[in-house]
């Protein structure tokens, strides 16, 4: 008979009992914890790889488009293929392109469904769309390009508000039909010995500024003499509005072009007059898609306006003077100008600025690309190819803003009558020589008589971009050449600013206009 077992040696048979603390429980808890998120995550990662390497968009359609073939080695080749045959496209297909890869991954599914897909399609479909977003881009440049110059050729109403209120105080009042400049003081508009500016304009906010920042900044304000010439419209305005604010101790005289006698010298105003008349009423014939942004730049009012192409008459306007200093209106003076009317210009007839680096190596070496005469002549045409400019045309264009003439040496030129000729050339070839302007045509005329002067004279190209301060504050003068004048509402603060500066904030006809607030 067997011995009972008992609960020793039961004990025993089954080895030392393991107690299981709370210190081993939570370890192993928190370790779970971690790793079970881990390996969810994971999981989920490899089952969306998975599914994707199945079926992604591009790897679908590759399955209906070359199989199991390599898909980037068919679309390169294919690709190059089109390229070469020149495939055209017509204007339906890239106009109905989508806008968007995702459009473009659902049509072309839409046309894979129905196993009409295959490489060709599928090239001509991302040609298309490209197509059509080059297309979107160039027409926001365009509408963008337009709504600028629109905003930038208005007439603010202050500004029209101001022009009518003058016309009326001349009406009204003697003191603004007092002659300029007094009788005492006529002398001075043909005296050699002053320093004389001419300006062109019919801008009266304009005008003001560039005499009131000429003046202020004039170590000898005494010896300035300025010949204001403007049109029959706003001459009266004009003439009142400078007869009340007087710019003693400096002189001014101001003229209207019905004023000057028409006589022989002044058949050639007449015929440059009747020429941009004429370029003007057959220009929007003439359409020229590659030069459709400088197209709508060339629909600002300046580019028609008789005053912009009158400064090439200048010896007939001032038959008595032989030295001249030209202004533009949407300029800003800051330096003294005694300096630049001494300068000598020896055989030439134009000092002007030209922005080249000034290195010895070259001095023609353009510093901005877009002041290359490339940018204002048309060297793929013949004509343009033919003339002295021809094989130059990497060489920097001089600037309008502030120029200084010899008029004795250019009434011994045929300048003038080499500008006209170049304004009709232009007509009759369907402007295809430049998009119009008076530059391009004054580059001509003026080529082996233009002396360059030192840059420091002139900060152009002011009122394309938001200007550094350093630009404003330079001891130059400034000109605002691009859509953001000064005066108007799309001008730049910084510039608005410094401009109003040369304004006087409590006079009362800039009040009742609103001109200043």
């Amino acid at each position: 008979m067997k011995a009972p077992i008992t609960s020793e040696a039961l004990a025993k048979s089954n080895g030392p009992c393991r107690r299981y603390s709370s210190r081993a429980v939570v370890p192993t808890a928190l370790l779970a914890g971690i790793l079970l998120p881990l390996l969810f995550v994971r999981t989920a990662f490899l089952a969306i790889e998975a599914g994707a390497s199945i079926c992604s968009s591009i790897s679908c359609l590759s399955w209906s488009l070359i199989g199991e073939g390599d898909p980037s080695v068919e679309l390169g080749a294919e690709w190059r293929r089109t390229g070469a045959d020149e495939i055209e496209l017509n204007r339906a297909t890239v106009e109905s392109a989508p806008d968007t890869l995702e459009g473009l991954v659902a049509e072309l599914h839409s046309i894979s469904a129905d196993d009409k897909l295959d490489m060709t399609t599928f090239v001509l479909k991302i040609k298309a769309m490209i197509l059509h977003m080059e297309n979107k881009a160039r027409s926001s440049r365009l509408r963008s390009s337009f709504y600028r110059q629109l905003a930038s050729s208005s007439i603010p109403k202050s500004l029209h508000c101001l022009t009518l209120l003058l016309a009326e105080e001349y009406s009204i009042n003697s003191l603004a039909r007092s002659s300029l400049p007094e009788s005492h003081h006529v002398s001075r508009l043909t005296n050699m010995s002053y320093i004389h500016i001419a300006l062109l304009t019919d801008n009266i906010l304009a005008a003001s500024v560039v005499v009131s920042s000429t003046i202020k900044h004039s170590k000898s304000p005494h010896n300035l003499v300025f010949h204001i010439v403007t049109d029959k419209k706003t001459y009266f305005a004009m003439h009142a509005w400078f007869a009340l604010h007087q710019v003693y101790p400096a002189v001014i005289e101001v003229k209207g072009l019905h004023q000057f006698d028409v006589s022989a010298r002044f058949r050639s105003v007449g015929e440059t007059i009747k020429e941009v008349q004429l370029s003007k009423s057959v220009y929007g014939q003439y359409g020229r898609a590659e030069w459709e942004v400088k197209w709508l730049e060339s629909l600002k009012p300046s580019t028609y306006s008789l005053l912009n192409y009158l400064k090439m008459h200048l010896p007939e306007f001032f038959p008595k003077l032989e030295k001249v200093i030209l202004l533009e209106d949407d300029v800003v003076v800051q330096c003294d100008l005694a300096d630049l009317y001494k300068l000598e210009l020896g055989d030439n007839v134009i000092g002007s600025v030209v922005n080249t680096s000034g290195t010895e190596d070259d001095t023609t070496l353009c510093i901005d690309p877009d002041k290359r005469l490339d940018n204002y002549l048309n060297f793929s045409n013949q004509i343009i190819l033919n003339t002295p400019l021809g094989s130059e045309k990497d060489k920097c264009a001089w600037s309008w803003g502030v120029n200084i003439f010899d008029l004795r040496a250019w009434r011994r030129s045929n300048i003038t009558e080499s500008f006209q000729f170049w304004l009709k050339k232009n007509r009759e070839c369907e402007f295809m020589l430049w998009p119009v302007g008076s530059l391009s045509p004054a580059l001509l005329a003026f080529d082996g008589f233009a002396q360059p002067v030192d840059s420091s004279w002139l900060v152009s190209d002011l009122g394309w971009n938001e200007p550094a301060p350093s630009l404003l504050q330079s001891n130059a003068v400034l000109h605002f050449n691009g859509p953001a004048k000064p005066w108007l509402e799309i001008g730049y603060p910084g510039t608005r600013e410094l401009w109003r500066t040369h304004l006087n904030s409590s006079d009362e006809f800039l009040r009742s206009c609103a001109v200043i607030e």
